[in-house]
């Protein structure tokens, strides 16, 4: 993966700020380290945000919104369902300076079979009903990977009692369609995870086909488990592609 330094990409888009959406069930300590190597690449200040109580992407766009309301423009960088509310925030923001885009979770273009991430976030759900959150806890990390059972073990206790209602927000989600992709007017990098069950590569590629400036960088389930800033590292050599 090439060497990139802030020089190659601070200038790419003119933004002031990084703002990093987890995923669902993750949480801003996540993001934070997924996202820290493009932050330093890119010579910005990182915000990292955490879910709400009120919903996960009500809490991401105040998150967003507040960034825009300073000096400058916002790069957005999601993971999964992140990915989904960046891209729906950059049709709708002139504030947007770019979209990273890593695990995209489902591209809706009329379909009505669940994707194989919101069917983990429905048995999720399942699983919290009928064991409550510890139960539900101790389970999950009987059937992953055992670092990643280690992580949504703490994520899933920072976040608490919304966990149920944020999988299922996460569940019901019909966005981004193709055209919204097709529409995007900002440079999109995209990180897909080979091997990834919960997020098919095939959906990382059909983002970044449809997006009409776009970059995509494939990283190892490996070497994603072994270290998640190989996700910020992916992102940025993407972002050194669009440069």
């Amino acid at each position: 993966m090439a060497t990139v330094t802030p020089s190659e990409t601070s200038g790419l888009a003119g933004a002031s700020v990084l703002v990093a959406l987890p995923g669902t069930g993750s949480d801003a300590d996540y993001a934070r380290r997924a996202f820290t190597p493009l932050a330093d690449a890119l010579g910005l200040p990182l915000a990292a945000v955490d879910p709400g109580p009120d919903g996960v992407e009500t809490a991401y766009l105040r998150a967003l919104e507040g960034a825009a309301a300073g000096d400058g423009s916002v790069l957005v960088a999601g993971i999964s369902i992140g990915a989904c509310v960046g891209v729906g925030w950059a049709l709708e923001s002139d504030a947007c300076a770019g979209v990273v885009a890593a695990m995209p979770p489902w591209l809706f273009d009329g379909q009505s079979a669940p994707s194989p991430a919101a069917l983990s976030a429905l048995a999720t759900v399942d699983l919290i009903d009928r064991l409550g959150i510890d139960g539900a806890t101790a389970e999950m990390r009987v059937n992953t990977p055992a670092w990643l059972g280690e992580e949504l073990a703490r994520s899933w206790r920072s976040i608490g009692a919304p966990l149920r209602s944020q999988l299922g927000e996460a569940a019901a989600m019909r966005t981004p369609t193709a055209g919204m992709l097709s529409a995007l007017g900002v440079p999109l990098a995209v990180v897909g995870v080979r091997a990834d069950p919960i997020h098919p590569h095939h959906i990382a590629e059909h983002w970044a086909h449809l997006a009409p400036r776009s970059a995509l960088r494939s990283i190892t389930f490996d070497a994603w488990g072994d270290d998640p800033g190989t996700i910020g590292r992916a992102a940025a050599s993407a972002w050194a592609e669009l440069a």
